[in-house]
C-alpha cells in the first residue's frame, strides 16, 4: 500500500529525527569516554613524569622521595598537590630536602602545575628549557643550588608567570630581554650568579613588577631609563656588579620604594635634594663604594621608615645631619671614607642628635675630616653593637662609661687624637670581639679588667703612651687571635699567660717597648701563630728551643735586643717561615747550616752578632739582597759575593806521604760505607716521601698558602669545580695576577703518589708552551695553617669546563633531547680533536725529549672562553727518555697504571712501559666518543664488543647507526629536525640524506674522522696512526667539511 504523499514525508521526519538522536546520543557517550581517556592520559602524563623527575635524583638524604611509588596516588606523593577536579598536577614544593641531581625535563610535562619550588637543595645542571611548556605556571623558586648554563629564554613562555626567583646558582650569560614579555610578573630576583651584559630594558614593560633583585653578578653598563616606568616596584637591588652611569632620575619618583640598593658598582652622580619627599616610604639605602658626590640631602629626615643609610666609600661633603636624630627606626647609619666635616667644633653634633635613636646598632662614621671632642652622649645609644671613628681628628678622652654599652662586639676609635687613660669600664663588656684604640695619645696603663672581655678577638692598643705592665690578666681572653701593643711604654716581662695563649693565630707583637727577662718557654703553645714580633726591647737570656714548636709561624722578628746564647737548631723546623730577624742582639756560636732547608725564607737578618763558623752556600745563603750577616767578624766562608775569609779547615796544607796514603785508604773506606748507607736510606726514604720542594719548580714562581686560602674563599665549598688525578680543583681570584680567575689543583698528599704527580706535574709543564696545553702560572709547596704539608698548582681558569662536561651533562645522563640546550656541533669537535691532536703532535714530536701524557680523557681537556681546547693534568705524565731507562731496567712504572680505565692503551694493562703510541690510542677512544656520544664503559658494551670495534663494524655504510643524535639538534649539520629524537636513527639518515643532497662530501668527512679514530685506537701500537699524521687529516677534513657547507650556507642566506 502506497502511503499518502504526506504521510511518507512524515516518516522520513520521523526516520531522520531517529537517526539524528542516535548520532547525538553516540556522539555524547563518545565524547564523555572520550573525556575521560584525556583525563586518564593526563593523570598518566603526570605520573610518568614525576618518576622521570624522581630518576634524575643523585642524592636524596632523607628519603623524601620514597614515597614516591604505586602503593599511593601520586597525588598524595610528599611535595605533591593535584587539583580536585581533574586530579592534575597542579604544585611541586621540595625546597629545602637537600636533594642532587638534575632538573629532568619532564617537568614540562606537568601541563597544569602552578607552583614549582625546588630551592635550597643542591641541583646542578641546567635549567630545562622544557620549563617554557608551562603556560599555567605562577611561580617559580630554584634559588640556592648549583645550577649552570643560561636562563632558558622559553621561560617567557610562562605567561602567568608572576615569581622567578633563580638567584644564588652559577648562571651565566645575559638576562634574556624576552623575560619583559611577562606581564603579570611580580617579583624577579636572580642575584648571586654569573650574569653578564647589561640590565635589559624590556624590564620596564613589567608594569607589575615589585621586586627587582640582580645582586651579586658581572653586569655592566648603565641603570635603564625604563626602569623608572615601574611605578609599583618597591625593591631594586643591583649591589655589586660593575655598573656605571648615573641612577636615572626617574626612579627617585617611584613612590612605592622601600629599598633602594646600588652598593659597589662604579655609579655617579649626586642624591637629589627632595629625595626625602619623593620616597617617604624609604626603608633601605645603600649607596656605598661608589662615586657619589654632594652633600647628604635635608629631606631624608622626611623619610621616617629609613632603617639603613649606608654612603660609605663615595666622595660626599658637608656637615653630618642632626635630623637624623629624627629618624626613629634607624639600625644602620654608614657614612665612613668620604669627605665629611667642616673641620668646626660642631662636626660631632650629630652624635649627640642620634640618642633618639633606640634602634640603631650600627654607627660608622671612619675615615673623614671630623674634628672635635666625642659627646659623652654616645653611651646613651644603649643599642650599638658597632660603633667605628676611625681615621679623623677626634680629639679629648675617651667617654669613662663607654664600657656600659652593653651589647657592644666592635669598638673602632684609632688613628685619632685621643688622649688620657684607658676607661677601666671597657671591662664591663663581656661583647666585645674588636677593640682598636691604635694610632692616638692615650697614656697610663693597661686596665686589668680587660681580661674580663672573655669574648675578645682583636685587641690593638699600638702607638699610644701606654706604660706599666702587660697585665697578665689578659691571658685569660682564651679567644684571642690577634694582640698588637707595639711602639709604647710598657715595662716588665712578657707575662707567660700571653705569650703561651693558644687561642692566637695571627700576630702577637710586643715590639718597641721597653719589655725585659727572658722570652719564656711558653712561646711553644703558639702553635697556630702566623707573626711574632718582640724587637725593641730589652729582652735577654737564650731564645727557647720551644720556638720550633710554632709550626705555622711566617715572620719571627727578635732584633734589637740583648739575647744571648746560640740560634736553636728548633728554628731550621719552621718550614713555612719567610722573615726572620735575631739581628742586633749578643747571639754567638755557629750559624746553622739547617738554615738553608727553609725553602720560604725571603729575609734572613743575623747582623751586628757575635756569629762565627762556616756560612752555608744553598738556600736563602744564596741569595744576597736577602740576607745581612754584617757585624759578625767571626765568620767564614759562604759564596764568593760574601768576600768573607775562607774558613781554616779549607786551606791546603802540606802532608806527609804516609799521612797522605792513610787518609786516603780511610777516606776511601768511608766513602764505600758512607755510599752504601747512604743508598739504603735513601730507598727507604724515597719510598716514605720525597723532597718538600723539588729544585725543578725553581723556575716557576711561587704562591704562599695564605694567598691561595683567600683567593679560594678558603677553599670553600661553593669555589669546588673538580677532582683530578690526584686532588680537588677550586675555583679562584688572584690579587697578584690583577684578580686573574684561576684553577687551583690542590694535591692530596694522603694519597699514594700525589707527590710524584706533583713534581710530574711541574717537570712537565715548566718550560711548556703550546696554544693547547694549559698553562702553569705559579704552585705552591708548603705547609697549611695545621703543620701538614700542602702543595698546589695554578692554572688559568677555563670558563667553558672540561670536554667532558659538554660531551655527558650530568643533568641529562645522555637524553638527547634534553641534551640539546647544551651540545657541540659538528664543527665544533672537529676543531676540538684538532686542537687536542696538535697538542700531542706537539709533545710528541716538536718537543726535545718526547712527552707523554698517559692519562688523556675528556675531563683532561678543557675548554677556555672560546671553545678551544686545552690539554691538562700533567700528573701521570713520563718523559720519554724515563721510560726508557724504566724498561731496561725492568721495570714497568714508577707511578702505577699509566691512565683511566677505557681510555688507557691494552699494552698498559699487562705492565708495558708508557709510549707516545699508548698518547695516540687515548685519542682513538675520545674522537670516537665525541662522534658517537658513548662512553667506552657503556653498560652495552660487554662480550667483547668495545667501543673501537662497535664503530669499526659500521664503516663505512652504516654510519647512521653510530653518529650521536645531538650531532643534527646542533645548529650545524644543516637541517632542522625534530628534537625529540624518538626515532634518533631515522633522523640521523635523513639529515645525512640531506648532506649528500647538498654538500657530497660531508658524509665522507664524517666517515673519514671516524676511521682515524679507529685507526689511532687499535689494538697493536705499531698498527695506530702517529699524531703528526692524524692532525693533518684532521685538518684536511676540517677544509673539505667547510667546503661542502658553504653552498649550502648561501642558499639559505647565510
Amino acid at each position: 500500500m502506497e502511503l499518502p504523499a504526506s504521510a511518507y514525508s512524515v516518516t522520513l521526519l520521523i526516520s531522520v529525527l531517529h537517526v539524528h538522536v542516535l548520532v547525538f546520543f553516540c556522539a555524547s557517550i563518545l565524547c564523555l569516554q572520550t573525556a575521560d581517556c584525556l583525563s586518564m592520559l593526563g593523570n598518566g602524563t603526570d605520573r610518568l613524569a614525576l618518576l622521570e623527575f624522581k630518576a634524575k635524583i643523585g642524592n636524596d638524604p632523607y628519603g623524601i622521595l620514597s614515597s614516591w611509588n604505586d602503593s599511593v596516588n601520586f597525588c598524595k606523593w610528599q611535595g605533591v598537590s593535584c587539583a580536585r577536579k581533574h586530579q592534575r598536577v597542579t604544585s611541586l614544593n621540595l625546597q629545602g630536602l637537600s636533594l642532587s641531581g638534575a632538573i629532568s625535563p619532564s617537568v614540562g610535562n606537568l601541563t597544569f602545575l602552578r607552583f614549582l619550588n625546588l630551592g635550597a637543595n643542591e641541583f646542578r645542571g641546567e635549567i630545562p628549557q622544557e620549563i617554557g611548556r608551562l603556560f599555567r605556571l605562577r611561580h617559580i623558586n630554584l634559588t640556592d643550588n648549583a645550577l649552570e648554563g643560561e636562563i632558558p629564554i622559553n621561560i617567557s613562555y610562562c605567561s602567568e608567570l608572576k615569581i622567578l626567583h633563580l638567584s644564588s646558582n652559577i648562571l651565566v650569560g645575559k638576562i634574556p630581554p624576552e623575560l619583559g614579555s611577562l606581564k603579570k610578573l611580580v617579583s624577579l630576583a636572580l642575584f648571586k650568579n654569573n650574569l653578564m651584559g647589561e640590565i635589559p630594558h624590556s624590564l620596564g614593560n613589567l608594569s607589575s613588577l615589585q621586586a627587582v633583585s640582580l645582586a651579586y653578578n658581572k653586569l655592566k653598563g648603565n641603570i635603564p631609563n625604563e626602569l623608572g616606568r615601574l611605578t609599583s616596584l618597591m625593591f631594586l637591588l643591583v649591589t655589586s656588579n660593575d655598573l656605571t652611569g648615573t641612577v636615572p632620575s626617574s626612579i627617585y619618583n617611584i613612590s612605592s620604594m622601600t629599598m633602594l640598593s646600588f652598593a659597589v658598582n662604579q655609579i655617579k652622580g649626586s642624591v637629589p635634594a627632595n629625595i626625602g619627599l619623593t620616597l617617604p616610604n624609604l626603608q633601605v639605602f645603600a649607596y656605598g663604594l661608589n662615586q657619589f658626590h654632594g652633600t647628604i640631602p635635608l629631606s631624608l629626615a622626611n623619610a621616617s621608615q629609613l632603617e639603613m643609610f649606608d654612603i660609605s666609600s663615595n666622595c660626599f661633603t658637608g656637615e653630618v645631619l642632626t635630623s637624623f636624630g629624627d629618624l626613629k627606626s634607624l639600625r644602620l647609619l654608614n657614612l665612613g671614607r668620604n669627605f665629611l666635616g667642616n673641620n668646626t667644633s660642631q662636626d660631632l653634633s650629630f652624635v649627640t642628635s642620634l640618642r633618639n635613636c633606640s634602634n640603631l646598632q650600627k654607627l660608622h662614621f671612619d675615615h673623614n675630616n671630623l674634628v672635635g671632642v666625642l659627646p659623652n652622649s654616645i653611651i646613651n645609644i644603649s643599642s650599638l653593637i658597632s660603633l667605628n671613628l676611625e681615621n679623623n681628628q677626634i680629639s679629648g678622652r675617651i667617654p669613662a662609661e663607654i664600657g656600659n654599652l652593653a651589647n657592644f662586639n666592635a669598638l673602632g676609635m684609632d688613628q685619632n687624637l685621643f688622649s688620657g687613660s684607658l676607661p677601666i669600664s671597657l671591662g664591663k663588656n663581656q661583647r666585645m670581639q674588636m677593640l682598636y684604640l691604635n694610632n692616638n695619645k692615650l697614656s697610663g696603663e693597661i686596665p686589668a679588667s680587660l681580661g674580663n672581655i672573655s669574648q675578645l678577638y682583636h685587641l690593638v692598643l699600638a702607638t699610644n703612651k701606654l706604660e706599666g705592665n702587660i697585665p697578665a690578666s689578659i691571658g685569660n681572653c682564651t679567644n684571642l687571635h690577634f694582640v698588637d701593643l707595639a711602639e709604647n711604654k710598657l715595662t716588665g716581662t712578657i707575662p707567660k699567660q700571653i705569650i703561651g695563649l693558644s687561642s692566637l693565630s695571627l700576630v702577637l707583637d710586643l715590639s718597641q717597648n721597653s719589655l725585659i727577662g727572658p722570652i719564656p718557654q711558653e712561646v711553644g703553645k703558639l702553635k697556630n701563630i702566623g707573626t711574632i714580633d718582640i724587637s725593641g726591647n730589652k729582652l735577654y737570656g737564650e731564645i727557647p728551643k720551644e720556638i720550633g714548636d710554632c709550626s705555622s709561624l711566617e715572620i719571627l722578628n727578635m732584633q734589637a735586643n740583648f739575647l744571648q746564647g746560640p740560634i736553636p737548631l728548633s728554628i731550621a723546623s719552621l718550614r713555612g717561615l719567610q722573615s726572620l730577624d735575631l739581628s742586633r742582639n749578643k747571639l754567638t756560636g755557629k750559624l746553622p747550616k739547617e738554615l738553608e732547608k727553609l725553602l720560604f725564607l725571603q729575609y734572613l737578618n743575623l747582623s751586628f752578632n757575635n756569629l762565627s763558623g762556616e756560612v752555608p752556600r744553598t738556600g736563602i745563603f744564596n741569595n744576597l739582597s736577602a740576607i745581612s750577616l754584617v757585624g759578625n767578624n767571626n765568620l767564614c766562608g759562604g759564596t764568593p759575593q760574601l768576600k768573607l775569609p775562607v774558613c781554616p779547615g779549607k786551606q791546603k796544607k802540606h802532608r806527609s806521604p804516609i799521612v797522605i796514603i792513610l787518609a786516603t785508604t780511610l777516606s776511601s773506606v768511608a766513602f764505600l760505607v758512607t755510599v752504601t748507607f747512604s743508598s739504603l736510606f735513601y730507598c727507604r726514604k724515597s719510598r716514605k716521601s720525597p723532597p718538600s720542594t723539588p729544585p725543578i719548580v725553581d723556575r716557576l714562581p711561587r704562591i704562599s698558602y695564605k694567598e691561595l686560602l683567600q683567593a679560594t674563599g678558603g677553599f670553600s665549598s661553593e669555589n669546588l669545580i673538580g677532582q683530578g688525578s690526584f686532588g680537588l680543583v677550586y675555583r679562584g681570584s688572584l690579587d697578584q695576577q690583577g684578580y686573574r680567575l684561576v684553577a687551583v689543583k690542590v694535591l692530596n698528599l694522603q694519597q699514594r703518589q700525589a707527590s710524584k704527580s706533583f713534581i710530574a706535574e711541574c717537570k712537565i709543564l715548566r718550560n711548556l708552551r703550546h696554544r693547547n696545553l694549559v698553562k702553569v702560572l705559579t704552585y705552591c709547596s708548603s705547609i697549611d695553617f695545621k703543620g701538614n704539608d700542602f702543595k698546589a698548582l695554578v692554572f688559568d681558569f677555563m670558563a667553558n669546563g672540561s670536554l667532558e662536561m659538554w660531551l655527558h651533562p650530568r643533568e641529562n645522563n645522555g637524553n638527547a633531547q634534553s641534551r640539546s640546550s647544551r651540545s657541540l656541533n659538528l664543527l665544533q669537535r672537529l676543531q676540538i680533536a684538532i686542537d687536542v691532536a696538535s697538542a700531542l703532535h706537539h709533545l710528541h714530536d716538536n718537543c726535545e725529549v718526547p712527552i707523554i701524557h698517559c692519562d688523556l680523557k675528556p675531563s683532561n681537556i678543557l675548554l677556555d672562553d672560546d671553545m678551544t681546547a686545552h690539554v691538562g693534568d700533567f700528573g701521570l705524565a713520563r718523559l720519554w727518555s724515563e721510560t726508557q731507562n724504566s724498561s731496561s731496567r725492568g721495570q714497568t712504572s714508577s707511578i702505577g697504571m699509566k691512565g683511566t680505565i677505557g681510555y688507557m692503551a691494552p699494552e698498559y694493562g699487562v705492565g708495558n712501559a708508557a709510549t707516545t703510541s699508548g698518547d695516540t690510542y687515548s685519542f682513538g677512544i675520545i674522537l670516537l666518543e665525541m662522534f658517537t656520544g658513548k662512553r667506552p664503559t657503556d653498560e652495552v658494551f660487554t662480550n667483547g664488543l668495545s667501543l673501537h670495534s662497535f664503530v669499526k663494524s659500521k664503516l663505512p655504510g652504516r654510519v647512521n647507526q653510530v653518529l650521536d643524535p645531538i650531532l643534527f639538534t646542533a645548529g650545524d649539520m644543516g637541517t632542522a629536525t625534530n628534537n625529540t629524537c624518538e626515532n634518533a636513527e631515522d633522523e640521523i639518515q635523513e639529515s645525512i640524506e640531506n648532506l649528500r643532497v647538498e654538500g657530497g662530501n660531508v658524509e665522507k668527512c664524517i666517515v673519514s674522522v671516524l676511521k682515524i679514530g679507529v685507526s689511532c685506537a687499535a689494538e697493536l701500537p705499531e698498527d695506530r696512526m702517529k699524531m703528526r699524521d692524524a692532525t693533518r687529516k684532521l685538518n684536511v677534513i676540517k677544509d673539505g667539511f667547510l667546503r661542502a657547507r658553504n653552498p649550502r650556507d648561501q642558499r639559505r642566506g647565510n
